[in-house]
Order: structure tokens, then sequence, then C-alpha cells
């Protein structure tokens, strides 16, 4: 199996190193050449299974970029279409009805406050146990449809949530040195 991170801005190279401590192969995606050759090979793979990461960062940044190299359409399509997403943070804000429009979710940006409201903790994710949590700058799903499951609530907002194939979560589980959030992630891939 080999990962798609989007590698356009922020926490990109953090999440390739989880996947590495897991044993996962990645690929990094900096423009639609990267995405045509990455879905080529997971239709070709034995397993036909692969999965993007959408990482922390700036998510204004990364619309902007996505849109100029021409990644919106294609990645939206492939999500929609079933390929299995984890979410971190801006990667979340990506992923709700306001940008890529593929979960049924609307999130706040920056709802914790700016750098000087990040903060650390541990809380419990469902399926997971309880986890280290890093928390930059960080939205929170302030709405959420029926077919939207809560895995993890922080002070009465939602901060973690699946959709389908669509994992979701407000904080960075790529800056702690647990890997059990990538592993639930891609344990539901196969």
């Amino acid at each position: 199996m080999k990962i798609a991170i989007l590698a356009l801005q922020g926490a990109f190279e953090e999440h390739r190193q989880m996947l590495l401590q897991l044993g996962v192969e990645s690929v990094f995606i900096r423009n639609l050449t990267d995405w045509q050759e990455y879905l080529a090979h997971v239709r070709k793979s034995r397993e036909g299974e692969g999965g993007l990461i959408l990482p922390g960062g700036e998510s204004t940044a990364m619309m902007r970029v996505m849109s100029d190299e021409g990644l919106v359409a294609p990645i939206r399509k492939a999500i929609l279409e079933g390929l299995p997403v984890l979410g971190t943070c801006a990667g979340m804000i990506l992923l709700d009805d306001q940008h890529l429009g593929c979960m049924d979710i609307t999130v706040r940006r920056n709802a914790y406050g700016r750098q000087l409201g990040s903060f650390q903790t541990e809380h419990e994710v469902k399926g997971i146990g309880i986890v280290p949590m890093v928390f930059i700058r960080a939205p929170y799903i302030e709405r959420f449809g029926k077919g939207v499951e809560i895995l993890s609530t922080l002070d009465g907002h939602v901060i973690a949530a699946r959709q389908g194939r669509i994992f979701v979560c407000s904080f960075h589980p790529e800056l702690t040195g647990d890997t059990r959030v990538h592993q639930h992630w891609l344990s539901g891939l196969s």
C-alpha cells in the first residue's frame, strides 16, 4: 500500500514520518502530474487501495495552491468516489462544505484562537482510546449531518469525526510520538 500526502504547505513531512514508523510507503502530491501518477499506481496495485492525507497547515494557502495546480476537481472526485482520507487540522477544513465539499460538516477555523491559543492535552477518541493531542490554531466542527459519526468532543466541541471513508480531527496526531490515529485510519483501508 502507498499513501498520498498533499505536500503543498504544512506538516506533510511529519505525516510521512508517522507512516514510515508503521512501515507504510508514501508519496508527496505537489501537482497534477503527481496526483495522476498516484491514481494510476493505485489502479494497478494488487490491493487496489490507497489513501490520501490532507495535513495541517494553512487551509487558505493550500486551497489556493490546489487551485493553481489544477488539483481541486480531481482530488474532490477521487474522494467522492471513495478514496479514503485522513484530514488533520487544516485538512479537516479542506474537506468541509465550504471548501472541497466532501464531508457533511461545517468547520470553524481558528476556533481555539490564534497561535497563543495553541495547547496540548490527552483525550479519548472512539475506537482508539486516550491519545495525545496537539492543537495549533485549531478548528472544530460546528455543524455535522446525519451521516457523520462523532468520534471525540472536547469542551462540548466536535474535534474528531468520520463519514464513510473520511476521518478528520482538529488536532495534529503527526506531531506526537503516538501512531495510533494513523494506525486506526490505515486499518480501515483494507
